[in-house]
């Protein structure tokens, strides 16, 4: 009969997938070694070895699971059946509060996906394609023509482009914290995007926008 998981199992493995999601964002991935992730988590490297391969699938692991959090919101908030306006305001404030929770795994998505096998690396991609094609669908609902004038995706990136770096200059203790600047985002996006002028985007038509 196989043997089941020591009591403590799924607690440790959290706490191995933090530390390592730590020292990458500090480190970069190519600069922490599993050594270090070891001693950071309290256990030996031979220990470590019993919840991950490898490095990287360190890296797989935490990716996968930041962008499996991030799907889940936006399912969500689809679940709510909200107007179009709410709705993509209650994306953006959720998917800011997920963020503030989350600086080390979400600077891993962003920045080491590049050190993953191509499988994983698809499968990570596929994922974030997915949420910014949710994105792209609530703006487009708030602002109609937007798909047709090719602008969905960009207005959506340019969206992910205010909150996916928050974290490089809201500090823990300065002023603004990302409660603070949720609704700031929303307020600017929706203040600025009606100003938009679609029938001069025709010649984007054919632009690639790849997440």
């Amino acid at each position: 009969m196989a043997r089941g998981r020591a009591s403590g199992y799924e607690s440790q493995r959290e706490l191995i997938l933090a530390q390592a999601a730590a020292l990458f964002a500090r480190q970069g991935y190519a600069g922490t070694s599993m050594n270090e992730v070891a001693k950071a988590s309290g256990i030996s490297k031979p220990a470590l070895y019993h919840y991950v391969r490898d490095k990287q699938e360190l890296a797989a692991t935490i990716a996968q699971e930041h962008v499996a959090r991030l799907e889940a919101v936006v399912h969500d908030v689809g679940r709510l059946k909200l107007d179009p306006e709410p709705r993509l305001r209650e994306l953006i404030l959720r998917f800011v509060a997920e963020y503030a929770h989350a600086q080390d795994a979400h600077r891993v998505l962003t920045e080491d996906v590049r050190y993953l096998d191509a499988e994983e690396r698809a499968r990570v991609l596929g994922a974030e394609r997915r949420v910014v094609d949710a994105f792209a669908d609530a703006v487009a609902a708030v602002r109609p023509g937007a798909s047709a004038a090719a602008l969905d995706k960009p207005l959506a990136m340019l969206l992910f482009g205010m909150i996916n770096w928050m974290f490089t200059w809201i500090k823990p203790e300065g002023r603004l914290s990302y409660d603070d600047m949720a609704p700031v985002v929303c307020d600017l996006f929706f203040g600025g995007v009606g100003a938009v002028q679609l029938s001069q985007s025709g010649r984007r038509a054919h632009s690639t926008i790849v997440a």
